[in-house]
């Protein structure tokens, strides 16, 4: 599966581009350096994101973007942390709490139930288009993304490695049978028909504020196919591992590509994180566009702390 996914997405031009890389000092026009950053990494003025990354993209058009939350925190989903990387909310449900307690998952669904309609109706931003449109122009060799909403694809983009996996499925943990989020939440609904009344703030990944109730009267289902596997999203929860063919398939496309640019991710999470620190060991360019800190700052060649959307946008109006 993994040789034939890798081929799929880069059977053109797989070879490693080998480039003389210019020291961080003279890497882009229009930046400064900010005291205030890890080892002064070049941080662009105040409205020359676009250009700084421009200039970013001229130098190396190739790259593998790696995108988080705040690509479409602009859709209404909201993310996990704030500008200093912190826990906005309580942690998301672990994957070994999930399989291993029922009163778990009777609150995950529950609250799913409730707060799935942000993904269900959210529709791709800005930033999706204009990274889309980026790849219709040659300059993504992969776009690797941490969210689970699907917008990319929906945006257009085809170079797509869903690290994270897809909300709008759902796995069978027993048999592997896989089958539609709608559907399994039709069925929740008709099972746990006064839940849906409620209403409540919805949180990150379809997930909804519902503290405080008493979810052990809540009815979860089990797998139609083998009559009593645990049905879960299609995602990698906190805990787990992200599947091996989906890792190896993001190197390559990171091989490929004459830079990496990170878009709307604090990187806190290793599952992204790994994908910056090995285009720092090979010496790989990194460009971030990001609202806040995140964990690889002290590894950028450049950062434009601004609008996700606005800053992509403008870009291809450069182009």
């Amino acid at each position: 599966m993994t040789a034939n996914y890798s081929r799929l997405l880069w059977s053109q031009d797989l070879e490693r581009t080998l480039r003389s890389y210019r020291d961080s000092a003279d890497k882009i026009n229009m930046l400064s350096t900010n005291d205030s950053s890890p080892q002064g990494v070049p941080i662009a003025l105040p409205g020359a994101g676009s250009q700084a990354l421009h200039d970013f993209l001229q130098q190396y058009p190739r790259l593998m973007v790696l995108t988080g939350a705040g690509v479409s925190t602009e859709c209404g989903i909201p993310d996990y942390r704030d500008t200093r990387g912190e826990w906005k909310r309580k942690p998301p449900v672990q994957h070994q709490a999930f399989m291993g307690s029922l009163a778990t998952r009777q609150r995950y669904w529950a609250r799913s139930l409730v707060g799935f309609r942000a993904i269900e109706e959210a529709r791709p931003g800005p930033a999706h288009h204009a990274l889309a449109r980026l790849e219709a122009l040659g300059h993504v060799t992969a776009l690797v993304t941490q969210n689970v909403d699907g917008l990319h694809q929906r945006a257009g983009s085809r170079r797509v490695i869903d690290l994270h996996g897809r909300a709008e499925m759902v796995r069978c943990m027993g048999c592997g049978s896989q089958r539609m989020r709608y559907h399994v939440h039709a069925e929740l609904a008709a099972s746990n028909p006064t839940w849906l009344g409620l209403d409540a703030a919805v949180g990150p990944d379809g997930d909804a504020d519902l503290d405080g109730l008493d979810f052990s009267t809540f009815r979860v289902l089990d797998c139609t196919r083998c009559g009593n596997g645990v049905l879960k999203p299609d995602v990698v929860f906190f805990g787990d591992s992200v599947p091996r063919n989906r890792v190896e398939a993001a190197f390559s496309a990171l091989d490929a590509a004459d830079a990496l640019l990170v878009v709307g991710s604090s990187l806190m999470v290793y599952s992204g994180y790994r994908f910056a620190r090995q285009a720092a060991r090979n010496g790989k360019p990194i460009a971030c566009l990001n609202l806040g800190r995140t964990r690889a700052d002290d590894l950028y060649d450049l950062k434009i702390e601004a609008s996700v959307g606005e800053t992509l946008e403008q870009l291809i109006a450069k182009l």
